[in-house]
């Protein structure tokens, strides 16, 4: 960013060894394939992907659209080279859904992208654009509590444990006690 605070995010971030990019419809193909190799990694963490399919795909993509319109979440596929090409390895968002003043990140990887620290570079753009948007005073990232690797990134980041509270819905293999950590702006 500029200095300038923007009222979106980019849509288009680079921030070594990932790209993020706003998702488009046409993203269908890469998104299905992606989660689809990754059911058993994703599964016990991700609700959403319990009976996922390309209608659930086609579904998230188009509510990608709306949302980013709307400004109640900014959706990013995380794009890498690692390996060769361009390869979609997992996604991000932003979103509103934690209240006034703050922003929430999620996030899920590809199972071949695994500790390569392309979550946590792909959390650290998103905390660099969610402050620079007007208003925004914290960032939270959210997991349960038995999802050690995802706790890992924020603990990187920075981030310090705000709390606990109940997921909903609870995803299969957790508690459904969610932990969350929250980075002030002016602390990163």
């Amino acid at each position: 960013m500029t200095g300038q605070e923007n009222k979106r995010p980019n849509e288009l971030i680079e921030h070594a060894p990932v790209t993020l990019r706003r998702y488009r419809a046409e993203d269908v193909d890469a998104l299905f394939g992606a989660v689809t190799e990754s059911l058993d990694h994703l599964r016990p963490w991700m609700p959403w992907a319990a009976d996922y399919s390309r209608a659930s795909a086609q579904e998230y993509l188009a509510r990608s659209v709306r949302d980013w319109d709307e400004g109640t979440a900014y959706n990013y596929a995380i794009l890498t080279a690692i390996g060769g090409g361009s390869a979609l390895a997992g996604g991000i968002g932003l979103m509103t859904r934690c209240g006034p003043g703050g922003l929430e990140i999620g996030y899920w990887v590809h199972r071949a992208y695994v500790g390569r620290g392309l979550a946590t570079a792909a959390a650290a753009a998103l905390v660099e654009q969610a402050f620079g948007l007007p208003g925004v005073g914290w960032v939270e990232i959210v997991h349960d509590e038995l999802n050690v690797a995802s706790g890992q990134i924020p603990r990187k980041l920075g981030f310090t444990e705000a709390g606990r509270r109940p997921l909903d819905p609870p995803p299969p293999s957790g508690t459904g006690t969610g932990v969350a950590w929250r980075l002030k702006k002016g602390k990163h």
